[in-house]
């Protein structure tokens, strides 16, 4: 069986501005994307390129599902699951490549 790799991320700006919930197959060259300004939207518009948070699945249901869920979470509960992974707000694309 092969194993499949896909990952709910959040990008921010920095620490007490807006976020960014997607979700990828290839956490390395979506970040890449964002960071070189390749994708139009929403990121683009507010220099929103800071990854902070991510979390991994085997399954593109599991991580479309709770992708749908962050997106309903409150901002000060996405604060809290941020904080926990990543206390300094460090970007954490750095630790990834």
């Amino acid at each position: 069986m092969r194993n499949h790799n896909y990952y709910v991320y959040i990008l921010t700006q920095s620490q007490n501005s807006v976020f960014y919930v997607g979700v990828t197959n290839n956490l390395i060259r979506r970040i890449d994307e964002h960071k070189m300004e390749l994708i139009d939207g929403f990121t683009k518009k507010y220099n929103v390129k800071m990854l902070v948070y991510y979390e991994h699945f085997n399954s593109i249901y599991d991580a479309i599902s709770r992708e749908k869920v962050i997106k309903k979470w409150k901002r000060q509960y996405k604060i809290s699951a941020i904080e926990r992974m990543n206390p300094q707000w460090k970007d954490l694309y750095f630790e990834l490549s």
